[in-house]
């Protein structure tokens, strides 16, 4: 025990201690998704930022030094949204043969995901920096964050948005479309791309590769759509 200690004290001086940190934690919540069977609900991103949570407040750890180091796994969400560029091309047959209802597809849910997002914090009474935050939060985190601050929302808390719509896209997206009757996979992965990003894409992709193929390429268009359709619904519908 004390050597683990005085571990975490060299490791705190360090920009070792984000990235060590953030590894094996990460291990620690795989291992615990797996212990669960792979359950939605032990999904292993939440399980590993509340572990982070704790360890951080536990040890006194300030997040500025943790993400010293964090900051290079950060660093690599680029590289692994671009990498879904890999199933999409081995699947680029089927997405050309759905060609037709993809755009009007993406765009019912761009929007349904937006005007959905606005009304229901107008109607609950949020504060006018909080309801244009959550406007742009079914896109990935860097178009959120730069929508929410040309809209006058706040980037950070667009950015918490974002990742807990990941996170319960990933969690609900499968079951409750399959509850509807929804079993293609191509219409799965384009719902949860467009709804939930690259969280609950990377969910569907350990299902299906060709859900994961479509869900890579609602990402990008759900990107381009939401850009330009937010700042657009933001005049018209927040005052």
């Amino acid at each position: 025990m004390t050597q683990l200690f005085h571990l975490w004290v060299y490791l705190e001086t360090t920009p070792l201690l984000g990235l060590a940190a953030t590894l094996c934690v990460w291990r620690l919540a795989m291992a615990i998704t797996a212990w669960a069977g792979g359950h939605a609900l032990a999904h292993p991103v939440p399980i590993a930022i509340t572990i982070l949570v704790v360890l951080l407040w536990a040890t006194g750890t300030p997040y500025s030094a943790y993400f010293q180091g964090a900051q290079y796994i950060h660093f690599l969400l680029g590289p692994a949204t671009v990498a879904l560029a890999i199933p999409m091309h081995a699947n680029l047959a089927r997405i050309r043969a759905s060609a037709g209802a993809i755009v009007p597809a993406i765009l019912a849910g761009s929007v349904t995901a937006a005007v959905s997002a606005i009304l229901i914090a107008r109607l609950l009474g949020a504060p006018r920096e909080i309801v244009l935050s959550l406007a742009p939060k079914s896109v990935t985190t860097p178009i959120a964050m730069g929508i929410a601050e040309q809209i006058g929302g706040n980037p950070s808390l667009a950015a918490v948005f974002v990742l807990l719509t990941g996170i319960v896209a990933g969690l609900i997206a499968v079951p409750v479309l399959r509850l509807i009757g929804v079993r293609d996979w191509r219409a799965i992965g384009l719902a949860a791309g467009t709804a939930g990003h690259g969280l609950a894409t990377a969910r569907i992709l350990t299902m299906s590769e060709t859900a994961g193929a479509f869900g890579g390429l609602a990402i990008g268009l759900n990107g381009v759509i939401t850009a330009i359709l937010v700042p657009l619904l933001a005049t018209l519908l927040v005052k």
